[in-house]
């Protein structure tokens, strides 16, 4: 069998506010999700041995740790399918910029293998599955803009006005990774936002009002924390209400048309990489779980 090539969009959190710390150690918060059409490429192939190969390792991970191996692995063993794959993937997302590109290719291996082994899961087993692997991988099963509570794991579709929506988004990322954990558990992090409600955002929401009403509480701590984010923060504020998606270290802003975007890319900071992208609607395997 041929492979096939499927596609594994990173995503932006257009707000992420901390609204408190349970007993656990674990963070009550609220974000939107946008998945971008900018993203990596999977390649799978059906294998009728059971075998799951990864065809091009990344460069410093094993490949036990490879999310997409394990998200292959969760799957064959929570469906004992015997069947297997072999999985090459072709990365874009940059690592470590809390854009999810580890948690969406992941994603895209449970729902094209749910497709590729004809396994029928729905939408929410797969959910169930992808939150073994990470808090993230969810939001892509889900597959559509998304809002989010509890830990990130309470997910509803929000429907963003088209002055969200439409928006050319750049997003520069500086030559630093951040860990999630080490933000997280940062004194100096606030985690006690107020809570919003799902009906501000949606359905003619006034887009200076969201940018205005909303932040990343995370951004400061980052910032403080790593100069490279914080000088890439403060040149891209200059062209609009710019900020951090996740825990970083990518920042990005919503311009109006693609020369705008095109301008801001070329001109980005020294040692920074970068690409625009649009908003998805939906994932494009949205339709490969059942609801």
């Amino acid at each position: 069998m041929e492979a096939c090539l499927y596609f594994a969009p990173c995503k932006l959190n257009l707000f992420l506010h901390i609204t408190g710390r349970r007993a656990d150690g674990y963070h009550d918060l609220q974000s939107i999700f946008l998945l971008l059409d900018h993203g990596d490429d999977l390649h799978i192939r059906l294998r009728d041995d059971g075998q799951l190969l990864l065809q091009n390792p990344l460069p410093g991970v094993a490949p036990e740790n490879d999310l997409c191996l394990r998200a292959a692995r969760a799957l064959q063993s929570a469906s004992g399918c015997q069947l297997g794959a072999e999985i090459s993937c072709t990365k874009r997302t940059p690592m470590g910029g809390g854009l999810g590109g580890g948690s969406s290719d992941a994603a895209t291996v449970l729902l094209a293998l749910n497709q590729l082994w004809q396994l029928g899961y729905s939408r929410q087993q797969l959910m169930q599955i992808g939150l073994t692997l990470g808090a993230d991988v969810p939001v892509f099963i889900f597959g559509q803009p998304a809002w989010a509570e509890g830990v990130g794991e309470q997910l509803s579709a929000v429907a963003l006005p088209p002055e969200i929506m439409d928006k050319y988004y750049v997003v520069i990322t500086p030559q630093v990774q951040v860990p999630t954990a080490q933000i997280f558990a940062h004194q100096a992090l606030t985690r006690d936002s107020k809570p919003l409600r799902i009906a501000d955002f949606s359905n003619g929401a006034n887009s200076s009002a969201f940018w205005q009403q909303t932040r990343n509480d995370m951004e400061a701590v980052v910032c403080a924390l790593y100069p490279e984010v914080n000088n890439t923060l403060a040149w891209l504020k200059q062209y609009g209400d710019a900020r951090m998606s996740g825990s970083g270290a990518s920042v990005f802003v919503a311009v109006d048309s693609a020369a705008k975007a095109d301008e801001l890319i070329a001109n980005r900071p020294e040692n920074t990489s970068g690409f625009w992208a649009k908003g998805l609607k939906y994932h494009p395997l949205f339709s490969s779980a059942k609801d």
